[in-house]
């Protein structure tokens, strides 16, 4: 394990003690004032704005409005860690009810800042290691959520079958996010498994990435995968756009990267995880104990697909690809995204 894990581990130790605890969270609010919901992200991502909109949506189906039943409150922090640390404070001294942060960076903040206040995470890869518990479920008393941890095994499997002569796999990560750093471990164990050579390249922000692809490209790489980060997934367009000049295959570690040039993309829907973080929330609002409730994980891992920057990038699905994908999306990496996927 990595130097910069084991450091939040003995950091969440400090804190794991009231795993065994079982502290009790206070009751919600009376009827006087509406509940309180502080909707908290490190960055402005396409997983967490998916994950987000899911938690609205099962806000909405049990019949919690905003600004009647529930208020809910929205802070994103732009990816800076500063930020994100004054964010969590500042929740954990207002009067919110409930805390919902949607990245492991925002998990470990509110951690730190929040004591009693109940916490229901999503998107978040590697909870345990920020302090969130010791499993699914012994955790903090008033802690529960969704873990996120992508299947990276998988996606290398997948590039193996569609590449089968690839040799060089060229990844970028974030040395920032221990969430990043735990699934580049993930990725050189299936290197080696699968017979890859991993090349990874660190970027520390959004403005090194089109420098460290340069130097991930200079490495004469045969496919490119990229960890499932918040910086990353952030500006995968911007990758997206460099593989198809380049022509270079792009997978991606999270389903909506087909939307912005990846060839094709293992992962859960961010959306489903989100209506499972506001399920859970909703318990929560009602009366029951993050303590009672193991943390969840999802299910159902999907394959996406996006021909047309398959043959930008001179790939050729398999059948057996083709037969065991969700969806096919026809769109560019560098048609606006405001615009949003078209699904075949």
């Amino acid at each position: 394990m990595s130097r910069s894990a084991l450091r939040l581990i003995l950091a969440a130790a400090l804190i794991l003690p009231a795993c065994r605890d079982k502290a009790e969270p206070p009751a919600p609010a009376g009827a006087a004032r509406p509940y309180v919901v502080g909707i908290f992200q490190s960055v402005d991502s396409p997983t967490g704005n998916e994950v987000r909109r899911g938690i609205l949506q099962a806000f909405s189906e049990a019949g919690l409005r905003d600004g009647r039943e529930v208020v809910v409150t929205i802070r994103i922090a732009n990816n800076d860690i500063a930020e994100v640390q004054r964010i969590a404070r500042e929740l954990a001294d207002g009067r919110v009810d409930l805390i919902i942060p949607l990245s492991t960076q925002a998990l470990q903040a509110a951690i730190l800042a929040v004591r009693r206040t109940p916490i229901v995470f999503g998107a978040v890869a590697v909870p345990y290691l920020v302090g969130a518990g010791k499993s699914a479920e012994n955790h903090l008393g008033h802690v529960t959520g969704v873990v996120s941890t992508g299947p990276v095994r998988a996606t290398m499997a997948l590039i193996r079958e569609v590449l089968p002569a690839a040799r060089r796999i060229g990844s970028l990560w974030t040395s920032s996010e221990v969430n990043s750093e735990y699934y580049l471990d993930l990725a050189r164990e299936a290197a080696a498994e699968l017979g890859f050579e991993l090349v990874a390249v660190p970027v520390t922000g959004p403005h090194e990435i089109h420098a460290s692809l340069q130097r991930l490209l200079n490495e004469k790489v045969d496919a490119l995968f990229p960890m499932s980060d918040n910086t990353l997934n952030s500006s995968f367009g911007d990758i997206g756009r460099a593989a198809e000049e380049t022509g270079h295959p792009l997978f991606g570690g999270f389903l909506r990267a087909v939307e912005f040039g990846a060839c094709a993309a293992l992962g859960y829907d961010f959306y489903e995880m989100g209506l499972k973080t506001g399920r859970l929330a909703v318990r929560v609002k009602g009366g029951e104990s993050p303590a009672r409730i193991p943390i969840q994980s999802m299910d159902e891992i999907r394959l996406y697909v996006n021909p047309a920057a398959a043959a930008k990038q001179g790939v050729v699905f398999p059948k057996s690809v083709l037969d065991r994908a969700a969806r096919s999306v026809a769109i560019t990496p560098t048609a606006e995204a405001a615009r949003g996927p078209v699904l075949d």
